[in-house]
């Protein structure tokens, strides 16, 4: 409890604007330590933006939930890899298999919807920028041929819905916590 409680005094501590910045350094500091190849970039914004979204909810004193929807992501978007097996659609544009949905720009993205839902709240300059480096790192798979439109496209809408579901308070939430409590006789 201890931790949870001095987590919370930092965050109070830092401002909106405090915040944004952090974000806004390490997100500079990846784009500067990556080389100039289009795929790094994409390689190390799909890194970068859950690790920080992870470490603002665990600041927030979120980080289980965070955790726990991250799995989520991670679970679905293998199993959905794994059984599409050899299907036309999982086929990437330069050749192999597992290529739907991209899950470079699903983790972007889960990333930075989770940014800008918990912890950039009050700077659209941030925010924007996590989303265009979200937006950034799909691009760069179409670009390289990684992935085409519709694999990039799934994995974005595969990387918000996991961001968006089952946050505190949200609709989803309550509607599991009711199933469960159903499911458990209550």
């Amino acid at each position: 409890m201890r931790g949870k409680y001095a987590a919370r005094r930092v965050m109070r501590k830092l401002t909106p604007l405090r915040r944004a910045q952090a974000v806004l350094a390490v997100l500079a500091l990846v784009t500067l330590v990556t080389p100039r190849e289009v795929e790094r970039y994409g390689d190390n914004y799909q890194v970068a933006l859950p690790l920080l979204a992870l470490g603002c909810e665990i600041a927030n004193g979120q980080g289980l939930a965070y955790f726990g929807r991250y799995v989520v992501h991670f679970v679905g978007l293998h199993a959905t890899k794994r059984g599409l097996g050899d299907a036309e659609i999982a086929q990437r544009p330069r050749g192999g298999l597992e290529g739907f949905p991209s899950g470079h720009t699903s983790t972007a993205v889960f990333g930075a919807a989770s940014l800008v839902q918990s912890c950039l709240t009050g700077s659209p300059v941030a925010q924007s920028a996590a989303i265009l480096a979200a937006g950034f790192t799909g691009a760069s798979r179409i670009a390289v041929g990684a992935h085409d439109i519709w694999q990039v496209l799934a994995g974005a809408i595969w990387g918000l819905i996991c961001a968006m579901a089952f946050r505190p308070n949200s609709p989803s939430r309550a509607a599991a916590k009711r199933l469960w409590a159903r499911l458990r006789g209550q």
